[in-house]
């Protein structure tokens, strides 16, 4: 089992008290039952993100909502589940969703995630939301270097040469100078 995998289920398993539910939810192999938990009422969260990322790793589309709720919650376990599970999910909508997340001003604070999956998806849209993320972090006292510096690595991943010019702008910033000197070096 992947580690990842094994992680959501150590997870799941205490927060649900591996009640009788939590070991149906991980047991079944029926998709029509995981989807069914996604929408029923009163289902607690760990119920809906165990049904959500056993169906986004079945390529079942059904999950795509929740797990993008997912990615951009406050708990960076369920942010990693998510981003693990629609990678597997390769759902078209992934890189537009998880590029929306990454640019709103108003979730920074949660959009470490969603920027790691857009330089993992390689998608068109990786590139300029990776750019515009990090031209805003940039600002003086902006407080989130720690997205700052994932858009800088994912811009070196990429190695998109529109990158450059945010890429000269980072190595000022004390935090990204070096991060900022190896992306650089990566650009086409």
């Amino acid at each position: 089992m992947d580690e990842d995998v094994r992680s959501l289920m150590d997870r799941v398993r205490d927060e649900s008290g591996g009640s009788a539910s939590y070991v149906r939810l991980v047991a079944t192999e029926d998709l029509d039952e995981l989807a069914a938990v996604l929408t029923e009422r009163g289902r607690p969260l760990w119920a809906r993100e165990t049904a959500a990322f056993r169906l986004g790793c079945a390529g079942d589309r059904r999950a795509f909502e929740t797990l993008v709720l997912l990615l951009n919650h406050r708990d960076p376990e369920r942010c990693v589940s998510a981003a693990y599970a629609l990678t597997l999910l390769g759902d078209p909508r992934t890189p537009r969703a998880a590029a929306a997340l990454a640019a709103n001003r108003l979730r920074t604070a949660y959009a470490l995630h969603p920027v790691r999956l857009l330089a993992a998806l390689r998608a068109p849209e990786s590139v300029p939301a990776l750019i515009t993320t990090l031209e805003r972090l940039l600002a003086p006292d902006e407080p989130h270097w720690r997205v700052a510096l994932a858009c800088v690595e994912g811009l070196g991943t990429l190695g998109d040469d529109r990158a450059r010019a945010v890429l000269e702008a980072a190595r000022d910033h004390p935090r990204l100078a070096s991060a900022a000197g190896d992306a650089l070096s990566r650009l086409a």
